[in-house]
């Protein structure tokens, strides 16, 4: 691995550290011992003679060992440097630091990093990584490459100093989760990648759920120059309004058609799920059936004989034909209108579904639902199970955004989507169906789910609970990075997992579109009230008085 660039040497090896993958060196370099800077030993190649092999690592951990006597520093009036250079003391720096670095190892092009299992000897010295060298070994993918994203840059080197490049197939096809608390920039990151998968050079097919009415500015991608190609390519827009979002009632399932429902009795749920038996029967294949059906077949199932042997209406019907009334009244739930996928996935097109207006009841359904159709028509379309014409013919990848996720996959409560999501995360790969969740509390969202997110984005977390859980479903960011998590402030994320060769800490880049999720300004909008409300008041008082006629004068008196 040749660099051409000036090596900095930072300090020297002291021995082997705690752990067997881990060493120690000793320094006095206090500008270049940042918790995850990148630093390398190197050691003779075995393969190729005369050449060496640059050992990468990342500091984990850092100790001072040797300083001036605390006594110098506690008098305030006294210049520690004066008074070491009056003792003899002719080191620049008079601190000595023993820094720990977990090996990352050497870079091979084609396999990626390679550990070589062998210690530096004490004695070695030990040099700091340069921005050239780390541009090339941290990114996959190079700027303005296909199935490149570029984010931002690394955050411990000069601004755009180290460009960060992810990889947008193992991105999209491994699946990957966005985890942050409140206010961090889960959203605006999300954007910015986004934007990148709308790029000439991916031209993706995206689809998210909004929940919260953030994504409406994406709006802005529509004609933007920043993104358009040199063959014409324009990227597409597509947000759908809470009142646009519309569902086929046929395309629910049983359990949908449950959770939609006021509190149900045993023996109502045993005659809906008989009933919905006898509906997959008589409307086999891809036939519509409407909630009048489902009405019918209750009708049909919940008979009783009287005592003379005659049948009649069951007591059931009457209760269930009413909490029926409320699917067939929802105004997203519709016996014929319908999002198929063809509608919502086209190359170089993102789609938004606004669910800020939506129960959240309804928003799983609406997901589960979605979901479920995507997962076929990939597997159908891939399996040539369905023809051109048909709504669920996808012959390309899709990518589906999934803002809250811990919404939609809560931990410990059921959810309509969740079942899905896991047969998604675990089969989408096969099929060309990616899957990226958001959210703000990751130890709410289910563990198994999140252990499938094969690339990470951790930003700032405070909730010890939150921090707990990642322990366990994110392991390739590393304890000493995730150490960091609470000092991490807006815009800065550990990018870990497939779509990057290790674990870095980057700086996200400025999005080229407005953000929609900033917190409203209170007080300026409290003052920004009070300002028209007495403007307001001012022009009532006054207009009485301009419509009154005025007394007439006489040298100066009033005659009323």
């Amino acid at each position: 691995m040749a660099d051409n660039s000036v090596s900095q040497v930072i300090g020297t090896v002291k021995g082997p550290g705690d752990t067997g993958n881990q060493y120690v060196f000793i320094t006095a370099d206090t500008q270049h011992i940042k918790i995850g800077e990148f630093v390398y030993f190197q050691i003779p190649n075995p393969e190729e003679s005369g050449l060496l092999l640059k050992i990468l690592g990342k500091v984990s951990g850092c100790t001072l060992v040797d300083h001036l006597p605390d006594r110098i520093f506690a008098d305030t009036e006294i210049n520690p440097s004066a008074i070491a250079a009056l003792v003899g003391f002719k080191y620049d720096s008079p601190e000595i630091y023993e820094v720990a670095v977990e090996v990352v190892g050497y870079f091979h092009p084609v396999l990626g990093f390679m550990n070589p299992r062998q210690p530096p000897e004490p004695g070695m010295k030990v040099y700091l990584a340069s921005d050239a060298m780390l541009g090339r070994v941290l990114n996959k993918k190079q700027a303005t490459e296909v199935g490149s994203a570029s984010v931002g840059h690394l955050l411990l080197r000069d601004r755009n100093a180290v460009p960060i490049h992810l990889d947008v197939k193992e991105l999209v096809s491994t699946h990957m989760a966005i985890l942050a608390g409140t206010g961090s920039g889960k959203s605006y990151t999300a954007g910015v990648l986004v934007e990148e998968l709308l790029r000439p050079y991916n031209r993706a097919a995206v689809l998210i759920f909004d929940p919260h009415g953030e994504y409406g500015t994406l709006d802005a991608l529509r004609g933007h120059p920043a993104f358009r190609g040199e063959d014409g390519y324009q990227p597409q827009v597509k947000i759908l309004q809470p009142h646009e979002v519309k569902i086929r009632i046929s395309s629910l399932n049983y359990y949908d058609v449950l959770s939609l429902l006021p509190e149900m009795s045993d023996r109502q749920q045993s005659i809906l799920s008989r009933a919905f038996r006898q509906l997959q029967k008589r409307f086999s294949g891809d036939t519509r059936w409407t909630v009048d059906d489902l009405v019918f077949a209750i009708q049909e199932v919940d008979r009783v004989q009287d005592e003379d042997g005659n049948e009649r209406q069951g007591s059931s019907v009457a209760a269930l034909e009413w909490k029926l009334e409320r699917l067939a009244n929802s105004s997203y739930f519709d016996p014929f209108e319908h999002l198929a996928p063809r509608d919502l996935f086209a190359p170089g097109q993102v789609t938004v579904l606004q669910m800020n207006e939506i129960d959240q009841e309804e928003q799983q359904v609406i997901c589960a639902a979605v979901l479920r159709q995507a997962n076929f028509a990939r597997m159908a379309t891939q399996k040539e199970r369905v023809d051109p014409q048909d709504e669920s013919y996808l012959p390309y990848p899709v990518f589906i955004l999934l803002e809250e996720a811990h919404r939609f996959a809560p931990a410990h409560e059921p959810s309509r989507c969740k079942a899905v999501i896991r047969t998604i995360l675990s089969e989408g790969r096969k099929f060309g169906l990616g899957v990226g969740l958001i959210t703000q509390r990751p130890g709410k969202l289910d563990s198994d789910v999140l252990s499938q997110c094969m690339s990470q984005f951790l930003m700032r977390i405070v909730n010890p609970v939150d921090q707990e859980s990642l322990k366990y479903g994110v392991e390739a960011a590393g304890r000493d990075l995730l150490k960091e998590l609470p000092a991490l402030t807006k815009g800065q994320v550990i990018i870990s997992g497939m779509c990057v060769n290790t674990p870095v800490l980057c700086q996200v880049r400025e999005r080229v579109t407005q953000h929609g999720g900033d917190t409203l300004n209170a007080p300026g909008l409290w003052q920004d009230y009070f300002k028209v409300h007495r403007q307001r008041e001012r022009m009532v008082q006054q207009a009485p008085l301009e419509g009154k006629k005025q007394p007439a004068k006489v040298r100066g008196v009033s005659i009323d």
